[in-house]
Protein backbone atom coordinates (compact mmCIF):
# COMPACT_ATOMS: atom_id res chain seq x y z
CA UNK A 1 0.00 0.00 0.00
CA UNK A 2 1.54 3.05 -0.99
CA UNK A 3 0.09 6.94 -0.03
CA UNK A 4 0.45 9.03 -3.52
CA UNK A 5 0.74 12.57 -3.10
CA UNK A 6 0.99 15.29 -5.67
CA UNK A 7 0.82 18.84 -6.14
CA UNK A 8 -0.60 20.46 -9.49
CA UNK A 9 -1.60 23.20 -11.68
CA UNK A 10 -5.23 23.97 -10.24
CA UNK A 11 -6.61 24.06 -14.05
CA UNK A 12 -4.76 20.89 -14.11
CA UNK A 13 -7.32 19.08 -11.95
CA UNK A 14 -9.96 17.99 -14.12
CA UNK A 15 -7.61 16.72 -16.88
CA UNK A 16 -5.73 14.47 -13.92
CA UNK A 17 -9.24 13.11 -12.83
CA UNK A 18 -10.06 11.93 -15.98
CA UNK A 19 -6.66 10.50 -16.62
CA UNK A 20 -7.37 8.65 -13.22
CA UNK A 21 -10.68 7.48 -13.62
CA UNK A 22 -10.04 6.30 -17.39
CA UNK A 23 -7.53 4.13 -15.10
CA UNK A 24 -10.35 2.78 -12.55
CA UNK A 25 -8.79 5.45 -9.74
CA UNK A 26 -11.86 7.05 -7.98
CA UNK A 27 -10.88 7.22 -4.75
CA UNK A 28 -8.57 10.93 -4.28
CA UNK A 29 -8.58 13.75 -1.51
CA UNK A 30 -8.44 17.25 -3.31
CA UNK A 31 -6.94 20.28 -1.35
CA UNK A 32 -5.84 23.61 -2.00
CA UNK A 33 -2.13 24.31 -1.39
CA UNK A 34 0.33 27.51 -1.79
CA UNK A 35 4.06 26.51 -2.36
CA UNK A 36 6.61 27.50 -4.73
CA UNK A 37 9.49 25.77 -7.01
CA UNK A 38 11.46 26.85 -9.70
CA UNK A 39 9.00 29.11 -10.57
CA UNK A 40 9.90 30.93 -7.93
CA UNK A 41 6.53 33.43 -7.62
CA UNK A 42 5.91 36.83 -10.06
CA UNK A 43 6.28 40.65 -9.17
CA UNK A 44 2.71 42.64 -10.38
CA UNK A 45 1.70 45.99 -9.46
CA UNK A 46 -1.04 46.25 -6.92
CA UNK A 47 -2.83 49.97 -6.00
CA UNK A 48 0.01 51.66 -7.09
CA UNK A 49 2.54 49.29 -5.25
CA UNK A 50 5.16 46.37 -6.14
CA UNK A 51 4.15 43.21 -5.05
CA UNK A 52 6.15 39.84 -4.98
CA UNK A 53 4.03 36.87 -5.15
CA UNK A 54 6.32 33.77 -3.65
CA UNK A 55 3.45 31.36 -2.80
CA UNK A 56 1.51 29.91 -5.71
CA UNK A 57 -1.73 28.30 -5.69
CA UNK A 58 -1.05 24.97 -6.09
CA UNK A 59 -3.46 21.95 -5.63
CA UNK A 60 -2.64 18.67 -3.32
CA UNK A 61 -3.88 15.48 -4.48
CA UNK A 62 -3.29 12.28 -2.34
CA UNK A 63 -4.56 9.09 -3.34
CA UNK A 64 -4.01 5.68 -0.99
CA UNK A 65 -3.75 3.23 -3.78
CA UNK A 66 -2.56 -1.11 -3.19
CA UNK A 67 -0.08 -1.63 -5.27
CA UNK A 68 -1.26 -2.77 -8.48
CA UNK A 69 -2.38 0.74 -8.76
CA UNK A 70 0.79 2.51 -8.15
CA UNK A 71 2.39 2.82 -11.53
CA UNK A 72 -1.58 3.55 -13.35
CA UNK A 73 -1.92 6.37 -10.70
CA UNK A 74 1.34 7.74 -11.55
CA UNK A 75 1.15 7.94 -15.16
CA UNK A 76 -2.62 9.23 -14.79
CA UNK A 77 -1.31 11.91 -13.00
CA UNK A 78 1.46 12.52 -15.32
CA UNK A 79 -0.75 12.29 -18.26
CA UNK A 80 -3.30 14.89 -17.18
CA UNK A 81 -1.04 17.54 -15.27
CA UNK A 82 2.04 17.85 -17.95
CA UNK A 83 2.37 20.81 -19.68
CA UNK A 84 5.98 20.86 -20.36
CA UNK A 85 6.48 24.09 -18.85
CA UNK A 86 7.84 25.13 -15.18
CA UNK A 87 5.51 24.25 -12.44
CA UNK A 88 3.55 20.93 -13.80
CA UNK A 89 4.56 19.54 -9.99
CA UNK A 90 5.38 16.92 -8.07
CA UNK A 91 4.14 13.40 -7.30
CA UNK A 92 5.93 12.09 -3.77
CA UNK A 93 5.03 8.01 -3.45
CA UNK A 94 4.86 7.28 0.58
CA UNK A 95 4.99 3.41 2.45
CA UNK A 96 1.39 3.41 4.40
CA UNK A 97 1.50 0.78 7.28
CA UNK A 98 -1.70 0.66 7.89
CA UNK A 99 -5.21 1.83 6.41
CA UNK A 100 -8.27 1.10 8.66
CA UNK A 101 -12.14 1.52 7.23
CA UNK A 102 -14.23 3.10 9.92
CA UNK A 103 -17.42 2.08 8.87
CA UNK A 104 -16.79 -2.12 8.60
CA UNK A 105 -13.32 -2.33 10.47
CA UNK A 106 -11.40 -3.69 7.69
CA UNK A 107 -7.26 -3.44 7.26
CA UNK A 108 -4.93 -2.96 4.79
CA UNK A 109 -5.21 -3.63 1.43
CA UNK A 110 -9.43 -4.48 1.48
CA UNK A 111 -10.05 -0.96 3.75
CA UNK A 112 -8.28 1.14 0.43
CA UNK A 113 -11.03 -0.59 -1.86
Amino acid sequence: MKLIIAYIQPDRLNPVKQALYARNIYKISVTNALGCGQQRGYVHMWRGALQEVNLLKKVRLAIAVNDDFIEPTIEGICEGARTGRIGDGKIFVLPIEECVRIRTGERGVDAIG
